[in-house]
């Protein structure tokens, strides 16, 4: 009998004429007499700080290595009571400013301890702390800071030229920049030709006094606006409130971060963080180091994979350790899907064989959380097996203040999903009919839908967006989920063509379409992309005429579908797109990495297109996935397409 990890608290709901059909509404186990209640008496985030500064006022809170004439150094700590002490002069000198509660504060950079110490400075004053982050577009940042109206920047060193070339289009607002370290005199006089003064972070903290006392603050006030992506490409400001930020919590530990800080998923771990006492790590914000930080810092645990660097060191043993290996895998993983627990499954070769695995992640982890994107089960299976940690996949969005469902450790039968509502929500799915998908069915399938304590209060300036998302006091995700017979959810699909790539990076298909749409040698193109890769592919129906002169200027021979499987032919229109991309400053996961090239247009016949000529993007992949591309012999179905994108053979 498969146990059950959710409990129905609601009756499914027929269709009507109006509305599809939904299912019942679920909560996890955990929370069946009622949604997890906030303390009483505690209002904030800064009042979690402040507490946890009493308990801890000495335990390492945030660390940082520095480089010092070529050299690094080891991490360099500050104490709760530091950072807290810290945070309060950088509080009051933003209110000597004349910035008062309900103020905008943008936070851009690296992660590093003052990202987090400008943060609290916020909290403490009832500021919203606004991220400012340039993953969202070219012109994110300015967008931001005019959207939000964003008065006072704090900004890393490494984006001071950044922010300086977007101030003469957002000084209107922002009057007022703070670099986390130094600030050079030509930078300040940039600054100041446009109206804006400049501090170093030194500086700063000394023009405040102590006379401003902390506002009262309650669980109904903005903590933060939170910008995520747009489907017309504008970034959506997300409201969140104190209490939506604490819902989400519930000695001795060191975290490793270097999820970005921008994105709410780490904002929240880390507050967790200071909840506990626990201390925080930052990483040289260089991919180079990232392992080389992990040795230093030995954290116990931390939101992200490394599942590259550990295979790479089962790949540099001889035949004899990879025979042992296997052996080893086996049998543990045998374990685990026989119930048994992470530290009791297979103790003698943790002990022989992963330790070794373990050291490569600092030797120390017993908690990994993976959250950007869906884990391919391979992987999940491999890290459970490796790490001698306890791994817990979870998925939620910057509206529901990161996690919404998370895996419940050490249960085998969550492998594949992303686990059950979390203790401050409850979700049920809705029927899409024009997908197919059926909440009502025997295996339900639908867009999952949220409502509890942990969701945000809607989208700043956007009443309208608000409102298509939030029906009847549930949040529409747009994500297609399916209840799994033990209770958890499985990711399956986007209802909307919005979508996260596996570093978790969110992509607008239809945007991008839009935009190498413009190419003049193409005629139609469908762009494709999934959370378990890092890149985008596309199928490409190229303009007839662009290609035919094309070949005959290049001397290459043959009909119009001969071409289209030349590989050269390929490798120009291919090019060309990248060269529309990089015209529209596209990010680089934006950029197509394979294409195939299709002669036959997309038509209605084969169900690929709307009668109004929008892309059909379900019956697309189907299709590609099926159909054998004959007229190539590089690759014959888009898992192969993929192949070719990442750089091993089809």
């Amino acid at each position: 009998m498969v146990e059950h990890f959710t409990i129905e608290v609601a009756e499914a709901r027929p269709a009507t004429d109006d509305k599809p059909s939904a299912g019942p509404v679920y909560r996890c186990i955990y929370a069946k007499d009622g949604l997890m209640e906030l303390p009483n008496g505690i209002e904030s985030p800064w009042e979690f700080f402040s507490r946890s500064v009493e308990r801890n006022p000495n335990n390492r809170m945030l660390g940082s290595r520095d480089t010092v004439h070529g050299k690094v150094g080891p991490y360099v700590w500050r104490t709760y009571r530091e950072a807290y002490d810290e945070a309060l002069r950088i509080g009051s000198a933003i209110r000597s400013l004349g910035i008062n509660p309900g103020g905008r504060c943008g936070v851009y950079g690296t992660n590093c301890p003052e990202w987090v110490i400008a943060m609290e400075a916020c909290n403490s004053h009832g500021i919203y702390y606004v991220p400012l982050y340039d993953t969202l577009g070219a012109n994110a940042v300015e967008f931001i800071i005019n959207h939000a109206e964003v008065s006072i920047a704090f900004v890393h060193e490494n984006k001071m030229q950044a922010i300086l070339t977007c101030l003469p289009k957002c000084s209107s607002h922002l009057k007022v920049i703070v670099s986390f370290g130094n600030i050079t005199d030509a930078q300040k006089s940039e600054a100041e030709s446009v109206g804006v003064s400049c501090f170093a972070w030194k500086e700063f903290t000394s023009i405040g006094t102590p006379s401003h006392e902390l506002p009262h603050k309650q669980k109904s006030d903005i903590c933060t606006i939170m910008y995520t992506s747009g489907t017309t490409g504008e970034p959506k400001g997300v409201l969140l409130t104190n209490g939506s930020i604490m819902a989400q919590l519930t000695e001795e530990d060191s975290y490793f971060s270097f999820l970005p800080l921008a994105h709410v998923f780490d904002q929240v771990m880390e507050t967790y963080c200071i909840y506990t006492g626990a201390s925080v790590g930052f990483w040289r914000g260089d991919v180079r180091y990232l392992m080389e930080d992990v040795q230093e810092l030995k954290p116990t645990m931390f939101c992200g994979l490394m599942h590259e660097g550990v295979a790479d060191k089962i790949s540099s043993g001889g035949a004899l350790k990879k025979m042992l290996f296997q052996f080893a895998y086996d049998y543990k993983l045998n374990k685990l899907k026989e119930g048994w627990k992470q530290h009791e499954a297979a103790p003698f070769f943790d002990k022989l064989v992963f330790s070794k695995i373990k050291e490569v992640l600092g030797g120390r982890v017993r908690l990994i959380i993976s959250g950007a994107a869906p884990l391919p089960t391979h992987v999940e299976e491999f890290l459970r097996v490796t790490s001698c940690s306890v791994l817990s996949q979870g998925y939620g969005l910057t509206e529901s203040c990161a996690g919404c469902f998370t895996s419940i450790v050490n249960e085998y039968s969550m492998v594949g999903t992303v686990g059950v509502p979390v203790v401050t929500i409850e979700a049920r799915l809705e029927s899409v009919p024009e997908m197919g998908y059926d909440a009502l069915s025997s295996v339900p399938r639908g867009e999952i839908c949220l409502r509890g304590k942990t969701l945000f209060s809607g989208y700043h300036k956007r009443q309208d967006l608000t409102e298509e998302v939030f029906v009847d006091g549930w949040f529409h995700t747009g994500d297609i989920g399916e209840w799994q017979p033990n209770g958890s959810m499985k990711i399956i699909d986007r209802k909307k063509n919005i979508f996260k790539l596996s570093q978790g990076e969110y992509v607008s298909v239809e945007n991008l379409e839009s935009i190498y749409g413009q190419c003049p040698v193409i005629a139609a193109i469908w762009v494709y992309g999934n959370s378990f890769e890092s890149s985008l592919v596309a199928v490409v129906i190229p303009d007839r005429s662009a290609l035919e002169d094309w070949a005959s200027t290049h001397h290459e021979n043959g009909d119009f579908q001969s071409l289209c499987s030349n590989l050269k032919a390929r490798k120009y229109i291919l090019d060309e797109l990248n060269k529309i991309g990089q015209k529209h400053k596209l990010r680089g996961f934006e950029m197509l990495k394979a294409i195939h090239l299709e002669p036959i247009p997309f038509d209605i016949e084969r169900d690929l297109i709307t009668p109004t000529f929008k892309l059909k993007r379900p019956q697309l992949l189907n299709y590609y996935k099926a159909c054998c591309f004959d007229f190539t012999t590089t690759f014959d179905s888009i898992d192969k397409l993929y192949k070719e994108a990442n750089g091993t053979k089809a």
